[in-house]
């Protein structure tokens, strides 16, 4: 199935199974992502501010050339966690 050019707010998905599914140039701003197996997913230009992951399988998971201000990992800032690796490792 191919959808494009579609407004889909609001929309709920429950049980479904998105399996080698592409994303391009999606947002999915504010979106709430719960008991999400997202290992081996792949998203590139695609707009994720506000979005919340719960209880979500990230294994595998990069995120490289992205925005991440106040982006949290279980409460803690990831940018604060970004500078103290990178002052531990210089």
């Amino acid at each position: 199935m191919k959808v494009k050019n579609a407004d889909m707010s609001g929309t709920s998905f429950t049980d479904v199974r998105l399996t080698g599914a592409t994303f391009r140039d999606v947002d999915l701003s504010g979106a709430v992502l719960d008991n999400c197996n997202l290992s081996g997913w792949k998203a590139e230009n695609v707009n994720l501010s506000k979005t919340r992951i719960n209880n979500a399988n990230l294994t595998g998971v990069a995120i490289t050339d992205s925005m991440i201000g106040g982006m949290t990992i279980d409460g803690i800032s990831v940018m604060d966690m970004l500078n103290a690796y990178r002052a531990a490792s210089s």
